[in-house]
């Protein structure tokens, strides 16, 4: 192992609960159990990574200044749970965006790997003993991409199935179980 090992976390879903394009930091709410979970993988020595596709950005719904409110807002709302983030990385494209420069495919966008090897090579994180966790396929995707195990979470986990062979690592209904599921594998 050359780095430490990550817990890579989606936001909209898995960390906060679901919302169809959050554009104001009130619009970010804890999901249940979270805080507490990722307090205790922090303890056990996990760096712990926000990883996001933010395509409200490339679609004109909201600025990069609002999102930088809203990820203050939302380590706040972590800190008041003893967690600090090592890291957020935001995808801020999609191929049918409206803002230039922001409208086109890339490599960061989930499910691609991009943002989880540019946080292991910024962060010195080691993809193989880490974890994605997400709770839509393409966050599965881009974990197995990386090659971390992956923890997929919620209604789609428990109902959704995948192609021989891309299933999860783990699936779960809440994040919470997923986290503490993670934390115990190290205890």
């Amino acid at each position: 192992m050359t780095g430490r090992a990550a817990v890579f976390l989606d936001r909209d879903g898995t960390v906060t609960e679901p919302r169809h394009y959050p554009a104001r930091p009130a619009d970010l709410v804890l999901a249940p159990g979270v805080g507490p979970a990722l307090r205790r993988l922090q303890r056990q020595g996990w760096s712990l990574v926000l990883v996001t596709n933010q395509s409200g950005l490339a679609r004109g719904l909201f600025s990069l200044r609002t999102l930088d409110a809203m990820h203050r807002y939302l380590r706040t709302l972590l800190t008041s749970h003893g967690v600090r983030l090592d890291g957020i990385y935001v995808c801020p494209h999609h191929p049918d965006g409206a803002v230039d420069g922001l409208s086109f495919r890339c490599a960061c966008r989930k499910p691609n790997a991009g943002l989880l090897v540019v946080a292991a090579e910024e962060l010195d994180l080691d993809l193989a003993s880490s974890w994605m966790v997400g709770d839509f396929a393409s966050d599965i995707d881009a974990g197995r991409r990386a090659g971390c195990r992956t923890a997929w979470v919620g209604p789609a986990a428990t109902t959704g199935t995948r192609p021989p062979g891309t299933e999860p690592t783990l699936r779960t209904a809440t994040v919470a179980e997923a986290l503490h599921h993670i934390a115990r594998l190290r205890s």
